[in-house]
């Protein structure tokens, strides 16, 4: 019998650490930048002047965290804004339905 069993990360294989897509990786990377280049310049910040400058890694190390059943959170969100952004009538053409119109006035 030929009952196959396909591993359930099959697609890890194609992410870099298992978990970042190369775009992921540039998304966080120009995050963190970011922030440095913000701490640098701004070296004696106030505690609010500091949570701030810590925002654009703090964004983007969420937008990439991983999340069950989807690579990461900003595809998650992808995901909702297409669904809710695209046409949503979907119309059955099953098994039981022929391609072709069939005129039965004949």
């Amino acid at each position: 019998m030929n009952n196959f069993i396909i591993p359930a990360n099959t697609k890890k294989s194609q992410l870099i650490l298992g978990w970042f897509t190369p775009t992921d990786l540039i998304i966080f990377g120009t995050g963190c930048a970011l922030t440095i280049v913000m701490l640098i310049i701004m070296q004696n910040a106030k505690f609010g002047e500091l949570i701030l400058i810590l925002l654009p890694a703090l964004v983007t190390g969420f937008l990439v965290m991983p999340v069950p059943n989807y690579h990461n959170v900003l595809q998650l969100i992808t995901n909702i804004f297409n669904f809710y952004k695209n046409r949503r009538n979907y119309y059955w053409k099953g098994w039981c339905v022929s391609d072709e119109y069939q005129d039965e006035t004949k």
